[in-house]
């Protein structure tokens, strides 16, 4: 999360690199701690899966952007749109895991 919104902030108006690998990183590393909350029964509880569908389809969406948009980037086109719809997504999953309840 800190690449995407750390990128997102330093790299305005382009997508940076790290923009792309921290939501590719985001996506994995969910996945895998979702896997191992569910997995392990000495937690005690299960992880809210509404939740969990939200924050991955959020994930995939920051993806999307970033790499849609980085590929823009090496091309010449710079669209702002993309960094900040990427950048704002990010934020929005932050947002997602701190407040629900």
């Amino acid at each position: 999360m800190a690449a995407v919104v750390g990128g997102y902030v330093a790299g305005q108006p382009k997508v940076s690199e790290l923009m792309v690998w921290g939501a590719r990183a985001q996506i994995i590393t969910g996945l895998i701690l979702v896997g191992m909350a569910s997995a392990i029964d000495s937690i005690g509880k299960e992880p809210d899966n509404a939740k969990v569908a939200v924050k991955l389809v959020i994930a995939i969406l920051v993806a999307a952007f970033a790499e849609m948009g980085r590929a823009d980037a090496k091309r010449g086109n710079d669209i702002a749109w993309m960094t900040h719809a990427a950048g704002g997504l990010a934020i929005v999953n932050v947002l997602v895991a701190v407040l629900w309840t």
